[in-house]
């Protein structure tokens, strides 16, 4: 499996995927480091997935006013 992996580093569709890269970890940056979605402030799942959905939902937000 280590082996394959520096062949499959140079085909196309890894540097293709590599490129789009950037634009996912940078909302995932912002996520963590704006909103605090890289802490859980309750217990429990359904917390969890409430707090993602309220800082996804903030980060859209500011998306949509700074685009209008």
């Amino acid at each position: 499996m280590h082996r394959a992996q520096p062949e499959f580093q140079e085909t196309d569709r890894f540097k293709q995927k590599y490129r789009e890269r950037y634009r996912l970890e940078a909302k995932n940056a912002e996520l963590k480091h704006v909103y605090g979605y890289g802490r859980a402030i309750s217990y429990g799942l359904y917390a969890m997935q409430m707090q993602g959905a309220m800082a996804i939902f903030a980060a859209n937000v500011k998306r949509i006013l700074r685009l209008l």
